[in-house]
């Protein structure tokens, strides 16, 4: 992976690259909020840093699980509220994470049983074609 020039900061394009989401996807979350580019070029190109990226992994983590933009928002805010929290204010942050653990593992039970119906379906077509021959 290539890196500017600028202290390790990645353009928009090597994000892309690099997360395995498009350019428009990128340019989406930033227009809602959910990740800012830590800088721009002095051409006004975007500029990520490592945090930046970060960000957009926990984004494409939590999008195939149907969280909302503003449930992104939320545990992106908290995940950083952790890392500065000091330890009284620990505890609340930890519910709150658990809170959107218990709901990313619901929407994975979902997604299982969604797959299992749609295994089912795929075998009995094959078990249709199998027959036809």
């Amino acid at each position: 992976m290539t890196r500017s020039a600028r202290g390790g900061l990645l353009q928009i394009g090597q994000v892309a690259q690099r997360t395995g989401l498009s350019l428009r996807t990128i340019r989406f979350y930033e227009e809602n909020g959910l990740v800012v580019p830590t800088t721009r070029s002095e051409g006004g190109y975007r500029l990520y840093s490592d945090e930046d990226v970060a960000r957009l992994e926990v984004i494409k983590r939590m999008k195939p699980l149907g969280f909302s933009l503003e449930e992104m928002h939320q545990l992106l805010t908290l995940l950083a509220d952790f890392e500065t929290a000091g330890d009284d204010e620990r505890e609340a942050l930890i519910d709150r994470l658990r809170m959107f653990h218990e709901a990313a593992t619901a929407r994975v039970t979902a997604l299982r049983e969604q797959l299992a119906v749609a295994e089912g379906f795929a075998a009995t077509l094959a078990d249709h074609l199998n027959r036809s021959r």
